[in-house]
């Protein structure tokens, strides 16, 4: 589903380009985008600065491509995991919560990339801000339109409970809370949908 929320394609990148996202990306979601300095990647990287800036511009840039890489990760798995799922059904709205559980384990120890950018960005027209936001407001349109699907009543307003949840054990994640957290949104939701008591 192609909305003005989508992704922009990942570009081909050189090998050296790879190198630089694939250590920016690890240092900026290890250590936050702020606190990882130009240097610090090209030294991860074995590329000097000027290599970084002739590939991406500029660190805002590249912090941009990180997230749009992850971003990609992301819709690329989650979009697996729901083909397992019969379509139209409640079952397959519920899934999301059991999908993101998968990925946490492996790709969100700190929670996620896009809630921890936008948590170092004052300004929402920052485009490392425009970015983050744009990716929730497509994981929103995901649950608008799996509940559509699925022939829930409101499902626009539904969307919405739900992409709270969503966010809510996204935090929970990488707060450490609680444990399990995308099961407590799971149960939440299936109540939601289901009108099953927990």
């Amino acid at each position: 589903m192609t909305t003005e929320n989508s992704p922009e394609a990942i570009p081909h990148y050189t090998p050296g380009a790879e190198r630089l996202l694939a250590a920016a990306s690890d240092l900026f979601y290890r250590e936050g985008i702020h606190a990882v300095g130009v240097d610090a990647i090209a030294a991860a990287a074995g590329v000097t600065k000027k290599t970084l800036y002739d590939r991406f511009g500029s660190k805002e840039a590249l912090a941009v491509a990180y997230l749009r890489g992850r971003d990609a990760r992301w819709r690329e798995f989650l979009e697996q995991g729901l083909a397992l799922q019969a379509p139209g059904s409640v079952d397959r709205v519920l899934a999301v919560f059991d999908i993101s559980a998968r990925w946490a384990v492996a790709n969100s120890s700190k929670g996620c990339s896009a809630i921890n950018a936008r948590a170092e960005t004052d300004d929402a027209a920052h485009p490392v801000a425009v970015e983050a936001i744009r990716q929730k407001k497509w994981m929103r349109e995901v649950f608008e339109r799996l509940c559509r699907d699925a022939g829930i009543a409101g499902a626009d307003r539904v969307a919405d409970i739900l992409m709270l949840l969503y966010e809510g054990a996204l935090v929970t994640v990488g707060m450490g809370t609680f444990a399990d957290p995308f099961t407590a949104g799971r149960t939440a939701a299936n109540t939601i949908l289901r009108g099953d008591a927990p």
